[in-house]
């Protein structure tokens, strides 16, 4: 049974940067893996435990960081990874901290204040929106610049892969609901995605079935002190249906193991350059 991992402390690090090998120019990020949510931040949620047991199982991408740690495993130049180590409940560190976020509009800016179904999760505006950013969000950014500039000054380059997956049918909060759910998705940016890196990803991922870019869900993560500016930089967004590999919403199952290896062999094809 999942529920919900609450302490006072937090149950150790918010962020953990896993090493690979010194040479390798790969960093898998996995955002949105884990269902902890401290007793602090939890004290501020409007959700009963049964509720709030039902929203994590529907916005955790569940076992994505054993998949990246699978995939990282099978490969024979080791990937680094940046791995949350807090819900995306407490913050979402892949949302903009301020209003250029779309998802704001849904109650799903950095700091959510609304959940899935688009009912109340936190008071609106919430009071502890400052000190969530202060705490969580903002040290995490500077983590994963920092990451980020570890592999360009160690290779000359760097690509991060974005895990994440989503379910087969679409939840009330998404923005882009009625656009195609493949089960393969692949998030692209115009400046940080160049067409080698997405053609080695469609290979890569060709025996999951279908591969689509940008739908349902679009872009990829930088680091803001990278985005447009340094094309040493490569990023894609990895989405995976989720029934691909669980029997949803929480349960993995044989094709765990399969994306796992697909993921291997893009990191791979991209550390060979």
């Amino acid at each position: 049974m999942h529920t919900t991992d609450t302490s006072a402390r937090g149950d150790g690090p918010a962020h953990r940067l896993l090493a690979g090998d010194p040479a390798s120019p790969v960093l898998l990020h996995v955002p949105h893996g884990s269902r902890t949510v401290p007793a602090t931040v939890r004290a501020g949620l409007l959700l009963d435990e049964a509720a709030l047991t039902r929203e994590l199982d529907l916005l955790t991408d569940a076992h994505t960081q054993e998949l990246a740690e699978r995939a990282a495993a099978g490969a024979a130049v080791p990937p680094w990874r940046f791995v949350n180590e807090r819900s995306r409940l407490v913050v979402d560190p892949e949302r903009f901290p301020d209003e250029r976020e779309e998802m704001r509009a849904v109650g799903m800016g950095a700091v959510y204040t609304r959940t899935s179904g688009r009912t109340p999760l936190r008071p609106e505006p919430p009071a502890d929106e400052a000190a969530l950013l202060t705490t969580y969000f903002h040290p995490y950014a500077r983590a994963m610049t920092r990451a980020v500039d570890d592999r360009l000054a160690a290779t000359g380059r760097a690509v991060i892969i974005d895990v994440h997956s989503y379910p087969s049918r679409a939840l009330p909060y998404e923005l882009h609901g009625t656009d195609p759910r493949p089960p393969v998705c692949l998030g692209t940016d115009p400046v940080h995605t160049p067409d080698t890196l997405l053609a080695l990803a469609r290979e890569a991922f060709a025996p999951l079935g279908e591969t689509a870019l940008n739908t349902p869900f679009s872009g990829a993560y930088v680091p803001l002190r990278h985005y447009g500016e340094d094309t040493r930089v490569s990023a894609l967004m990895l989405e995976l249906r989720r029934d691909v590999y669980l029997h949803e919403p929480v349960t993995p199952h044989d094709g765990l193991a399969k994306a796992a290896a697909c993921l291997t062999a893009l990191i791979e094809a991209v550390t060979r350059g």
